[in-house]
């Protein structure tokens, strides 16, 4: 059997980078001495006059993971759509449960970013867009926080040479049924987290304060 099945592979190079515009925040992973590493980080997409464009982002200049990103290393980079559990509940016909998911896996090639002017005009432009239509912030490139800060992060792209797009939505069922599945992925994304949140978020704090107190 064909795995993955290929009513579950995007063939559109355009609704894959919809993904990549649309969920930012990636998940980029590299390989150092067989072992993966991996790092969860906001990265942006912009078309050039190659075949598929690039991408672009920053990390950490003490993160392990800079060991990996030299000109030419190969790294994948994942980012994660909306996904929700679609119970049998849902469908007009019998079904097994199941959970629905959209992902975006590109891979490239890295080519570091050594100029600091450079890599500040990346961070302008990778603010402008996670700032969208409507901006409430402009950074500008003489900002003059951005010379210490541009010291203790590494700016690169990866320019896209593969690109694969895994989209489950029950398109192995009925129309009605693969319809309903729709609306119940919709409907997930607006589920209140608030209390999630509020719960791990003061527990994370809590957990900080005890460590202080407790010395390690």
């Amino acid at each position: 059997m064909k795995y993955p099945p290929s009513h579950h592979q995007e063939t559109k190079f355009k609704n894959v980078i919809e993904v990549v515009k649309n969920y930012p925040f990636a998940t980029l992973i590299t390989v150092l001495n067989n072992a993966p590493l991996i790092t969860h980080i906001p990265i942006v997409y912009e078309a050039d006059k190659s075949e598929f464009g690039k991408l672009v982002a920053h990390i950490d200049k003490f993160n392990p993971q800079v060991e990996t990103l030299l000109d030419g290393a190969e790294v994948t980079a994942v980012f994660q759509g909306p996904d929700c559990y679609i119970s049998p509940s849902i469908y007009t016909t019998k079904q097994l449960p199941t959970w629905n998911y959209i992902f975006a896996h590109l891979k490239g090639k890295v080519k570091l970013l050594t100029d600091s002017e450079t890599v500040k005009s990346t961070m302008v432009g990778m603010t402008s867009f996670l700032e969208g239509e409507h901006p409430k912030y402009i950074l500008e490139q003489d900002n003059p926080r951005m010379d210490s800060l541009v010291n203790y992060i590494v700016g690169f792209e990866i320019h896209i040479t593969q690109w694969e797009g895994k989209f489950k939505f029950s398109q192995d069922k009925l129309k009605k049924d693969m319809n309903l599945a729709k609306q119940e992925l919709i409907r997930s994304q607006k589920k209140d987290v608030t209390a999630f949140i509020e719960r791990i978020i003061d527990d994370h704090e809590n957990g900080q304060k005890a460590s202080k107190l407790s010395g390690s």
